[in-house]
């Protein structure tokens, strides 16, 4: 093993936690103390094996200052332009990339529509993916809680990431209360005119609390939850959104959400985005 080289790179690579439980992996105690000058730390006796690097991803914008100086990152990062275009993402699947952002109170059948059109979609050969407000937060989101601030932070970050989809050529599909309009408009500036496609679920309070399909509204009701959209924290309608669903039959319904994902499909077609142009 060539130590010296592990050394020089301990300052900018990672490495998985995975690699430091390799059996072929052995230091010796020589070895080990040179790697810690470097910042490693190691545990075990006589024979040390490498047990992990708490080091960042060797990118430009992540290598550390050096002691005394302030690491200006905004000024050292430059976008990466690529040959294979949005353009040519759209021609080989044959679709144009856009976001479709569902919003509305909880129980206005959000999820259910995202999935009938997503199967819609499918259906007709195009490619979709659903970032669903609930499932972000099992992943992407898990770090974030209900306050004010960490819903905004949610936000932003699913429009970041449907903006890559869309960027890819694939239809993304956001379904997320999204209560409050200033946030819904940061999501729409990310993207090209016309390629963030809002979708108003108008179903009323009472309609959305008598289904309370997740037992939400029951709680928030009981003082168990707190800052709950409808309930005791607002949520403000969109006022030009390019579509206006209302919903007030029986969610389930599959016939019910047949025909609303055919409202969405018939803009998307109406608008070229089953095609690449």
């Amino acid at each position: 093993m060539d130590v010296a080289a592990v050394g020089r790179c301990a300052g900018r690579c990672y490495v998985s936690p995975a690699f430091g439980e390799s059996r072929n992996l052995r230091l010796s105690s020589s070895d080990s103390r040179r790697l810690e000058h470097a910042g490693l730390k190691f545990g075990g006796k006589s024979q040390r094996r490498l047990s992990f690097f708490r080091r960042i991803m060797a990118t430009d914008e992540s290598i550390s200052a050096r002691p005394g100086e302030t690491q200006q990152i905004n000024g050292n990062i430059v976008w990466h332009s690529c040959p294979i275009s949005k353009c040519d993402r759209q021609e080989l699947i044959n679709q144009k990339g856009c976001v479709i952002w569902i919003t509305g109170l909880s129980g206005s059948g959000k999820s259910s529509l995202a999935c009938a059109l997503s199967r819609a979609l499918y259906n007709r050969g195009k490619l979709s993916y659903i970032l669903d407000g609930d499932n972000v937060r099992h992943g992407l989101n898990s770090d974030l809680s209900f306050k004010g601030e960490d819903r905004a932070e949610n936000i932003r970050r699913v429009g970041e990431v449907a903006r890559l989809f869309a960027d890819a050529g694939i239809i993304c599909i956001a379904s997320l209360i999204s209560p409050y309009r200033k946030e819904r408009a940061a999501c729409r500036a990310l993207l090209p005119l016309g390629d963030f496609i809002e979708v108003f679920m108008d179903v009323p309070l009472h309609v959305c609390e008598a289904r309370d399909p997740k037992g939400l509204y029951k709680r928030a009701r009981a003082g168990e939850i707190k800052g709950f959209t409808g309930i005791d924290d607002p949520y403000e309608p969109p006022l030009d959104c390019e579509i206006v669903i209302q919903n007030n039959r029986d969610e389930n319904s599959s016939s019910s959400l047949s025909e609303m994902a055919e409202i969405v499909v018939s803009y998307l077609d109406q608008n070229g985005y089953l095609k690449a142009s």
